[in-house]
């Protein structure tokens, strides 16, 4: 019998014309989080023009299972997620299928992922018609990533992940070349939750800061103290870290305001110290601001866990990488403090998420979430072959 890889390639092979042309079509016309309507019917149309039945989900984004049933076979499905949805930014790249949307693009590669696990779903179908595939796949297509709370919560309520044992995924990394992974067992991106401190008090002139609240002076002592608090509150090695991105107070300079507010971002690496990360922050704010005769009012919205790679799951992604990419493509990826809502659903089944390389060798690196991202198109191969590969390897285990 030939080997996964010598069934795979010609498969993937006959399939990438068309997949560039779908990718190319998607990132012309982006769409923003739940409103990813065209998207979904363009995934839908071509899974059942493979004899495949897509099961719509409300308001968008899709499921749609391969292969055998888990009642026949005793084993659980191994699911296969995408997200769907593009940022409001302005596509700078200048190719001829830049976004045609004002402000709106692709600029995190979720077009990529899509035609990657719906390339993976299209081989996967024609294994399981030849009796060549072991165990069920779920393909999850997944609306609103990019905002919180995330889409993927929608999908876990919706059902998507009865039945399933494990879960994969892949996140494009334009700063690895093409043909490689990134991979890490634990943490690899971090919890991002929302944050903002809102002062207020009688205000005053300037000249008399004695007689009044001064807001102004207690927001900078939150803006330099409680970061500062949190380090030593949580354990260092949680990777914590508070930055503020917005603030807001007084219209004069020689009018104290009455009321002054900051918003930023609280971030960390470890589930534990996430979890006690808002009871230190309220605390933090209510010592800092208690000198300066101000009330607060404190708002921490959770966002995301950290998205945390099972040891197996990962173990079997790395194998699979080295099956059909080459024995050098697996890397040691870093650690980022950036959300990623692929972590709710590895609150529920084991799972690991690769970061894809889309770099052109020897080519320039660029950023995620820039509107003049550019990506070598042959990262898509290497995104189908990994995705079949490890839901093959996964189901066998």
């Amino acid at each position: 019998m030939p080997s996964d890889a010598a069934r795979l390639i010609p498969r993937v092979d006959a399939l990438r014309a068309e997949l560039v042309a779908i990718r190319r079509d998607l990132h012309a016309h982006p769409e923003l989080a739940r409103t990813e309507i065209r998207t979904t019917k363009i995934v839908a149309d071509r899974l059942r023009a493979a004899g495949l039945q897509p099961h719509l989900l409300p308001g968008s984004g899709l499921v749609c299972d391969i292969g055998p049933n888990p009642v026949v076979t005793g084993r659980r499905r191994v699911a296969l997620r995408a997200d769907l949805d593009a940022l409001p930014l302005q596509d700078t790249t200048g190719l001829a299928w830049s976004s045609v949307v004002p402000g709106v693009a692709h600029a995190c590669g979720h077009d990529v992922h899509v035609v990657g696990v719906l390339g993976a779903g299209l081989v996967l179908a024609e294994l399981a018609a030849a009796g060549e595939l072991a165990t069920g796949v779920r393909l999850i297509f997944q609306p609103a990533e990019e905002v919180q709370p995330g889409g993927s919560l929608d999908v876990i309520a919706a059902g998507a992940l009865d039945g399933v044992s494990q879960i994969f995924a892949v996140h494009c990394d334009p700063k690895v070349d093409v043909g490689h992974v990134g991979t890490r067992i634990g943490p690899i991106t971090s919890a991002s939750d929302e944050v903002a401190v809102t002062l207020s008090g009688p205000g005053g002139h300037t000249s008399r800061p004695h007689l009044t609240g001064d807001v102004v002076f207690a927001l900078g002592q939150v803006v330099t103290q409680v970061p500062a608090i949190l380090g030593r509150r949580l354990d260092p090695r949680s990777g914590v870290n508070l930055t503020w991105g917005e603030i807001h107070a007084g219209t004069a300079h020689n009018a104290i305001p009455a009321r002054g507010t900051v918003r930023g971002t609280l971030r960390c690496l470890d589930v534990r110290a996430w979890e006690k990360a808002s009871e230190v922050f309220h605390d933090a704010v209510r010592q800092v601001v208690e000198p300066y005769e101000v009330e607060a009012e404190v708002t921490h919205q959770r966002g995301v866990p950290p998205v945390e790679n099972d040891e197996r799951a990962t173990a079997l992604l790395e194998a699979a990488a080295r099956d059909v990419l080459g024995e050098d493509s697996v890397l040691l990826t870093e650690q980022s403090l950036g959300g990623e809502d692929f972590a709710w659903y590895l609150t529920k089944v084991p799972g690991s998420m690769a970061r894809l390389g889309t770099r052109r060798p020897g080519g320039r690196s660029y950023d995620i979430h820039q509107g003049d991202l550019r990506i070598d198109e042959r990262a898509i191969d290497a995104a189908v072959l990994l995705l079949s590969r490890v839901a093959m390897v996964a189901g066998r285990a």
